[in-house]
């Protein structure tokens, strides 16, 4: 990294260890325009990313054999993009749910990957120490569960990509009440465009099983590990929400639910 006061050499310490994404023909991810990195815009209208995971596909397929692979051996560090291609890799925009047997594993590094979500079975990851998601552009938050990973303590996320940053303070996209959720016949098959995730499993802050109709959801910005990052709840009752800590300083401190909120400055005011 730079030192602040004047121009140095960037050092890429992940890409050709890890699988770094390639640009242009055969890229390994997809463009993203949903934040601009360049310049502050907290007017800007944003959402989440829809795409589903095509689990037909071959990247997927390989990616659960090395989730299993890697479940077996208890390896420590887990770099699962290493071992897909360009075109594989841009296949992957989610994780699998299987990443929970991942109990062994410190260092998860996910250096360029397409992701667009994480999934909340990122929590059970109980060792995990290191989490690498660096230059994963279309990952714009992370779900409120990776707090529940005791030991993470180092993180590398490119932190202009994400909602709500202290740089650009860009917005984060608007929430849907607890009550329009009724309308929705379960909880497994949701719009991500209008939910963020595809499912929603059990209460982000007591993990009991959420009914339809009594989704709270909230964003929340909490240090976790070295960054400050936009947390998506799914609390199963305003009490739930009301038991949430503050957010970082310098962010907004209290849950909401997102759109126009007003945020303090950004630090490129």
């Amino acid at each position: 990294m730079a030192d602040k006061g004047g121009p140095g050499l960037f050092v890429n310490r992940w890409g050709g260890r890890f699988g770094a994404a390639q640009g242009g023909r055969g890229s390994s991810r997809d463009g993203c325009a949903c934040i601009d990195q360049a310049k502050p815009r907290p007017r800007a209208r944003v959402g989440f990313h829809a795409e589903r995971q095509d689990t037909s596909a071959a990247g997927w397929r390989r990616l659960l054999e090395l989730i299993d692979e890697a479940a077996d051996d208890g390896r420590e560090e887990f770099s699962p993009l290493a071992g897909l291609s360009a075109e594989e890799r841009r296949q992957i925009v989610t994780l699998p749910p299987s990443i929970a047997q991942l109990t062994a594993v410190r260092h998860f590094v996910l250096y360029g990957s397409n992701l667009v979500r994480v999934p909340p079975e990122i929590g059970a990851m109980s060792s995990l120490e290191e989490f690498t998601p660096y230059t994963s552009y279309r990952l714009h938050w992370f779900p409120y569960e990776i707090t529940r990973c005791p030991k993470l303590v180092r993180s590398t996320v490119s932190t202009r990509a994400l909602f709500g940053n202290y740089k650009l303070r860009p917005p984060f996209p608007r929430l849907r009440p607890a009550r329009e959720s009724a309308a929705d016949p379960g909880l497994a098959e949701l719009d991500a465009r209008r939910w963020g995730t595809t499912a929603v499993r059990g209460c982000s802050v007591c993990d009991r099983q959420i009914r339809p109709g009594r989704v709270h959801q909230v964003w929340l910005s909490l240090r976790v590990a070295t960054d400050v990052l936009p947390l998506l709840v799914n609390a199963c009752s305003a009490a739930c929400v009301a038991a949430l800590p503050s957010g970082a300083e310098d962010h907004v401190t209290l849950p909401h639910t997102g759109g126009r909120v007003t945020q303090p400055p950004s630090d490129w005011d």
